[in-house]
């Protein structure tokens, strides 16, 4: 089993005190030196877009609820930089790096490429580079870029072509990082059909708005450009592992006939699910990346763990549980505005909660010996010693159980 750390460098008011930018961080990187020094393998750390404080006083706020901003890292590429620069042995991973915004694909893959250029400067440098992508979890983010319906058909059955969409995004995206040549008319066309869509109804509306009766639609690029090449052109991909973020077999498989492309997971995903995908990708896991393998799939967890010196075990567990019970109760109410007690519960068991002990067997009866979880350890908390402290006992006193 492999453990890494994940960051999400939330800045919102936790019981009644708001953290600024900088000390933001400064604890970020504070924390992720500590995990460093402790050993965990992958640093892996979120990714937003645009303000949410300020969205929220628009029309359809996502969360208007939440105060100040649900993350902080605009851009894993420069924060990279400093994490290596500051650390000796961890690697980095983008949780998870938005390719609509901000230029599109194309924009990213000549980012990367530059990236990977300067990284690999250092011909000792061995760290990696953990790329996970996706479309980002707020449609306003990618909306401020363009990413919105275009015409009639497209707002009918745009809960579809936002998936196309994300297809057509990842051929760019991976093909330019492959090193290829190619112009928008290279690039597969976006078909829907009647079977993309739930209903016969849905399907109708599409029809409807198009204007006459047809088997398929095609959707025009939503990146036209001419026959290009992205510079720098000549860094290895050495020090790059891709990771989509999309459950959607389809787009899996698309961008492993490219490269070769790992799973993100989220806690939420249901088992069958998770499990499906590795049955799956041991077939269709592009055979540059060598045989699929189970740790592929990082998976999210949130810990609450305590181990107060001469605290029974009782209270040890007590003092773990009203940190999740806490944790979770602010972010309900916050996403949501309202509190629902059995979603609380859910997410609590969800966690990884008690003392060392109590988290050892929570492993072993939850998850296979060879997935990858990325630790939660800052899940609303801004107490900088307390996280660092969690990361230290779940290093020094769970880990050792799992070698």
């Amino acid at each position: 089993m492999k453990f890494d750390v994940f960051f999400s460098i939330c800045q919102t008011e936790i019981s009644g005190y708001l953290p600024n930018e900088r000390t933001m961080f400064h604890n970020f990187f504070d924390q992720v030196s500590h995990a460093d020094e402790l050993g965990y393998e992958i640093a892996w750390v979120a990714e937003s877009h645009l303000s949410c404080e300020v969205q929220k006083h628009n029309p359809n706020p996502v969360i208007p609820n939440f105060k100040s901003e649900i993350g902080l890292n605009t851009d894993i590429l420069q924060l990279a930089h400093r994490i290596f620069a500051l650390t000796k042995r961890i690697h980095v991973g983008s949780a998870i790096r938005n390719i609509l915004v901000n230029g599109g694909p194309i924009a990213h893959a000549e980012a990367v490429k530059t990236f990977l250029t300067l990284h690999e400067l250092d011909e000792a440098e061995n760290r990696l580079i953990h790329l996970g992508f996706a479309t980002g979890r707020f449609p306003f983010s990618s909306a401020a870029y363009g990413i919105v319906p275009r015409s009639a058909v497209e707002k009918a059955a745009w809960h579809i072509i936002r998936v196309k969409l994300f297809q057509e995004a990842t051929e760019i995206f991976l093909r330019f990082l492959r090193g290829d040549i190619l112009s928008s008319q290279d690039v597969r066309s976006k078909i829907i059909k009647r079977e993309d869509f739930n209903s016969d109804q849905e399907w109708s509306k599409v029809l409807q708005a198009y204007g006459k009766e047809v088997n398929q639609i095609e959707i025009p690029p939503f990146w036209n450009f001419d026959r290009i090449g992205i510079i720098p052109a000549q860094a290895s991909l050495n020090l790059l592992r891709l990771i989509i973020g999309s459950h959607n077999p389809t787009t899996q498989e698309l961008a492993n006939t490219i490269l070769p492309c790992r799973v993100f997971n989220l806690s939420i995903t249901p088992e069958a699910h998770i499990e499906e995908t590795h049955r799956r990708m041991k077939t269709k896991f592009h055979p540059d990346g060598g045989e699929w393998q189970r740790w592929y799939m990082p998976r999210t967890v949130l810990v609450f763990i305590d181990n107060t010196p001469k605290k029974s075990i009782a209270q040890r567990r007590a003092i773990a549980r009203e940190r999740a019970n806490q944790a979770l109760h602010a972010y309900w109410q916050a996403i949501e505005g309202t509190l629902d007690p059995q979603k609380i519960i859910k997410a609590t068991n969800n966690a990884l909660v008690g003392t060392p002990e109590d988290i050892v067997q929570q492993i072993r009866e939850r998850f296979h010996p060879e997935d990858r979880l990325m630790l939660w350890f800052d899940f609303f908390n801004h107490n900088n010693e307390e996280v660092k402290e969690s990361m230290t006992q779940f290093m020094k006193n769970v880990c050792p159980y799992f070698d």
